[in-house]
C-alpha cells in the first residue's frame, strides 16, 4: 500500500475556471476502467511544458511538441492510458494525429489544438478505434469539478490516485491551481518520469509559464526516484486559463510572479512526492538531503547515488541498519575530490558515520529504531561548501519485482 498516502477528497479538488474535464471507458487495455481523459481549455489559455529527454520518446510527445510550437491555441489535452504509443515508428506518429483529429471534430477546432499523451505499455500499436469510440462519451462527461475522476482516469500501476488544490490571494484575487500526476514506477529524472497536469486561472505571459513550468519540475518531479529508469512518455503541462480577475503576471521577479511560483512548485512537490509513496511495491519513504556541496549538481549527483541504489533499497525494505551500503554509495557517486574523512552520514537524528568510518556514538540500537519508521531521512553533511539538494525515494520490496514481472499480464 502507499505509504502514509491518502486518496485525495474529490471536494476538497477546486475547479479552475476555463478547464472542463471528461472521463470514459475506452477498454484500451482492460475492460470497465477509465481510461481516457479530455480536457477542454476556453479560447485564449496558455499552456507550457516539460517533456522526456529519453531519446526513445513517444509518438504523443513528438506530437504534442509540435503542436505547442505552432502556437496557434491549445484548446484541449486528450490522455489515453493502457498503452503508450512509444516504440512504435511512422504508425505511432499517424496514430497519435489521428486521436487529435478525432477529438478536434468533436470539439470544433483544429487537430493543431490537441495535444496527446499516452502512458502504458512500450512498444504496442495504438487502439485508434477504441479511442476515438470512447471520445464522445468523455466530452458528454465534461465538468469542472471532475479533477477527482480525471485523476483515476490516468492511472496505471498506481494504487491511488493522486491530486492537490491550493487558493492564494494576489492582490486582492482568490487564484486557484489544481493538479494531478500518474507514476508508480518507471520513476527517474530526467525531466519527470510521469504525467503530470497543473492548472491556474492565473493569466501568465507565455514566456514565464514555460519558466514556471521548467522550475516547478525541477524542484518536484526532478527530485524524484523510484527505480532509476526514466520513461518514453514524459510529460508536464501548466496550464493558465487568465479567468481570474487579475493583470498579467508577466514577471518571475514581482510578488505576484514570486508567490504564484512558489504555490505551482508546492502543488508540483506534492504530486511528486505522492509519486514516490505510490512507488510500485513501496513501504518506506525515504527523504535524501545532502549538504555542504560545492554545487547544487554536486549535492544532487551524491543523492541520486543513494537514492538509485538497489542495495540502499532493499536494506531500507528490510529495516535492516546495513548503513554501510549508503558510504559505498557516496563513494561510488562519481565525486573525485570529496573527504570521506569531512563529511557526517545521519539516519534521522542519528549520528551514523564521521572521520571516514562509525561515529564512536553510534549503536545499532538506534539505527533499527529508525529503520522501522515509514519515514526516514538520510543526511549527508559534505563539509565542502553551503549548496544542497533534496532528493526522494522509496524501498525496493518483493512487490516491486512481482508488478513489474506481470506488467503486461
Amino acid at each position: 500500500m502507499p505509504v502514509n498516502l491518502p486518496p485525495p477528497v474529490a471536494e476538497l479538488l477546486l475547479p479552475v475556471a476555463g478547464v472542463s474535464l471528461g472521463i470514459a471507458e475506452a477498454n484500451i487495455k482492460r475492460e470497465k476502467r477509465k481510461d481516457l481523459l479530455v480536457m477542454q481549455l476556453s479560447e485564449g489559455a496558455r499552456v507550457a511544458g516539460v517533456f522526456t529527454k529519453n531519446r526513445f520518446c513517444a509518438a504523443p510527445v513528438i506530437v504534442a511538441r509540435e503542436h505547442l510550437a505552432r502556437g496557434s491555441g491549445i484548446r484541449a489535452l486528450l490522455v489515453n492510458t493502457g498503452n503508450a504509443n512509444a516504440g512504435t515508428g511512422e504508425q505511432g506518429m499517424q496514430d497519435a494525429r489521428n486521436t487529435c483529429a478525432a477529438l478536434a471534430g468533436l470539439l470544433g477546432c483544429k487537430p493543431s489544438q490537441i495535444l496527446p499523451f499516452s502512458t502504458g505499455v512500450i512498444m504496442e500499436p495504438l487502439p485508434v478505434a477504441k479511442i476515438a469510440a470512447g471520445l464522445p462519451a468523455a466530452v458528454a462527461n465534461m465538468r469542472a469539478d471532475n479533477w477527482s475522476a480525471a485523476a483515476q482516469a490516468i492511472m496505471t500501476t498506481d494504487i491511488v490516485a493522486k491530486a492537490i488544490s491550493r487558493q492564494v490571494t494576489i492582490d486582492g484575487v482568490a487564484v486557484t491551481i489544481t493538479g494531478i500526476a500518474k507514476g508508480s514506477g518507471m520513476i527517474h529524472p530526467n525531466m519527470a518520469t510521469m504525467l503530470g497536469y497543473i492548472a491556474t486561472d492565473a493569466a501568465i505571459a507565455q514566456p514565464l509559464l514555460q519558466a514556471m513550468v521548467s522550475e516547478a519540475a525541477n524542484r518536484s518531479f526532478n527530485c524524484i526516484t523510484v527505480d532509476g529508469d526514466t520513461s518514453t512518455n514524459d510529460a508536464l503541462m501548466l496550464i493558465a486559463t487568465g479567468k481570474a480577475a487579475l493583470a498579467e503576471i508577466k514577471t518571475a521577479e514581482s510578488q505576484a510572479g514570486k508567490v504564484l511560483q512558489a504555490t505551482i512548485s508546492e502543488v508540483a512537490i506534492y504530486l511528486a512526492q505522492a509519486i514516490v509513496r505510490d512507488g510500485e511495491g513501496a513501504t518506506k519513504f525515504i527523504t535524501v538531503q545532502v549538504e555542504g556541496g560545492n554545487s547544487e549538481e554536486e549535492c544532487k549527483q551524491i543523492g541520486y547515488a543513494i537514492a538509485r541504489s538497489p542495495l540502499v533499497k532493499t536494506a531500507f525494505f528490510a529495516s535492516d541498519p546495513n548503513l554501510g551500503r549508503i558510504l559505498a554509495a557516496i563513494g561510488y557517486a562519481g565525486v573525485a575530490d570529496l573527504d570521506v574523512a569531512a563529511l557526517k552520514l545521519y539516519l534521522d537524528d542519528v549520528l551514523v558515520a564521521e572521520n571516514g568510518g562509525r561515529a564512536a556514538s553510534y549503536r545499532e540500537e538506534d539505527g533499527q529504531r529508525v529503520m522501522q519508521q515509514s519515514d526516514i531521512t538520510i543526511r549527508v553533511v559534505l563539509n565542502r561548501a553551503a549548496a544542497s539538494a533534496t532528493l526522494w525515494t522509496c524501498d525496493f520490496s518483493y512487490d516491486y519485482v512481482k508488478i513489474n514481472a506481470s506488467y503486461r499480464s
